[in-house]
């Protein structure tokens, strides 16, 4: 037992909740363990060290980490030398730390989003000191760049070009724990993509709180489409995408830096929140009803095969039947490619969290299940126009269902599973689709 022990000694386990730039904030983890000698174990019973990346975007998030922590307490008492460390959003938020540290003493490591990349030191301290280490920093530092990266995909990357948000809408978090708007150097992103595409890499997508603000404080200002134009002309690189606009910031010049660069693909995610004006205001979204369906028209017009989706939030503190049915109403006028859902989670330290008339748990439920329903109906509605059709698709993988056949996306983001031969992950292919599915298409390579 002890010399299993001893060989698991090198193994790490990681846990990931969130959004997509926790995902790369775990890749970054990872490959700095792995630069130190470690490899990665998707068992935490054969792991050395435990790592959880958390999110606070939303309570059930927070409860999944309470959960999965007190789980971990046979584990260590089993293997004494495991270490197990917790990091991200949900650290920064104030008191957090010393919360898990009094119900989880047996955790070693503790830090925050801002000093992610100071996770190496910390852990040689523990193993050679023997200390537990709890630090956090409350204010942004200069982004640092270089960091290993360990990649989940060999086709497709995440690329960060700036952290952090302005926005403060009022049901929002994120700017209290990721900071004020950074954008990185566009050299440093330039080069980061190009050596990207000299490993075989064909896509990217490009990451940031609110990609449109991208610029905000370079010494030498550029604008977000600007950027995207520099990155168009990278040779070899096949796709772009980005995530997430803001509908206030997302300007003409971006729609038609879509339009006329042929490596951008035909996909914007444009979170709306509510279809309401007046909970749209109370959230600061700082835009009309009017002006996010004029926003979405102009795109459509725009970009023929354009995919729209988005994210809404049901159950937002003083929201009424009338205000749910404004939502309901816009998500059947835009009928959008998906759309991530989500019930209203209160948060302390937002001015939502003090907001008075929270609406009722059977309430937001009640109009959870109607806004999906209608968000479902749109999605199959929108792959059924596919039967038929030779979509090109970027090869990613095998099937999760079926082995037998290969996976990937459409330009616009769908999903589909096919069958081909002689094609390997990595190749872009024309597909034929000879079965609509509800929520993913099924085809045939062509030749």
């Amino acid at each position: 037992m002890v010399n299993e022990i001893n060989n698991n000694l090198l193994k790490y386990y990681i846990e990931t909740w969130g959004c997509q730039m926790n995902e790369e904030d775990s890749e970054k983890l990872s490959g700095m363990l792995k630069r130190i000698g470690y490899t990665r174990t998707e068992d935490k019973n054969e792991a050395g060290i435990i790592l959880f990346n958390t999110c606070c975007v939303r309570e059930n998030a927070e409860n999944k980490v309470f959960g999965n922590l007190g789980q971990l307490k046979k584990l260590k008492e089993k293997n004494p030398d495991l270490i197990i460390g917790i990091c991200g959003c949900m650290m920064q938020q104030e008191g957090m730390a010393d919360k898990i540290l009094k119900q989880f003493p047996y955790v070693n490591i503790i830090f925050g989003t801002h000093n992610a990349y100071k996770f190496p030191e910390y852990l040689n301290r523990v193993k050679t000191e023997g200390v537990q280490i709890k630090e956090i920093f409350n204010k942004e530092e200069e982004i640092v760049e270089g960091l290993p990266i360990d990649r989940q995909s060999d086709v497709k990357a995440f690329v960060t070009i700036m952290y952090g948000c302005n926005n403060f809408c009022t049901y929002c978090i994120v700017p209290f724990v990721r900071g004020r708007e950074r954008s990185r150097k566009p050299e440093d992103i330039i080069n980061e993509i190009k050596d990207l595409v000299s490993k075989g890499y064909k896509e990217v997508t490009l990451l940031g709180q609110n990609v449109n603000s991208y610029g905000k404080g370079l010494e030498n200002e550029v604008s977000f489409a600007e950027l995207l134009r520099m990155i168009n002309e990278i040779d070899g690189l096949e796709r772009v995408r980005f995530m997430t606009s803001h509908p206030k910031d997302l300007n003409e010049d971006v729609i038609k830096a879509i339009k006329e660069c042929g490596k951008l693909c035909e996909q914007i995610h444009l979170p709306v929140q509510s279809g309401s004006d007046r909970i749209l205001k109370k959230m600061n979204r700082h835009y009309t009803r009017e002006y996010y369906m004029s926003l979405v028209n102009k795109i459509k017009q725009e970009i023929p095969d354009v995919s729209i989706t988005t994210d809404i939030i049901v159950g937002f503190p003083g929201e009424t039947e009338e205000d749910f049915l404004d939502t309901l109403n816009l998500v059947k006028e835009v009928q959008y490619d998906s759309a991530f859902t989500f019930i209203y989670s209160r948060r302390n330290n937002t001015p939502a969290d003090m907001m008075l008339n929270q609406v009722s748990e059977e309430d937001k439920h009640d109009r959870f299940n109607r806004l999906v329903e209608a968000v479902n109906n749109s999605v199959i509605s929108k792959n059924k126009a596919y039967d038929g059709k030779v979509v090109e698709v970027l090869v990613e993988g095998t099937s999760k269902n079926d082995e037998t056949k290969l996976s990937g996306r459409t330009r616009n983001g769908r999903l589909v599973n096919f069958s081909a031969e002689g094609v390997n992950i990595g190749d872009i292919v024309n597909v034929k689709i000879t079965k609509a599915q509800n929520f993913s298409l099924v085809g045939e390579a062509i030749k």
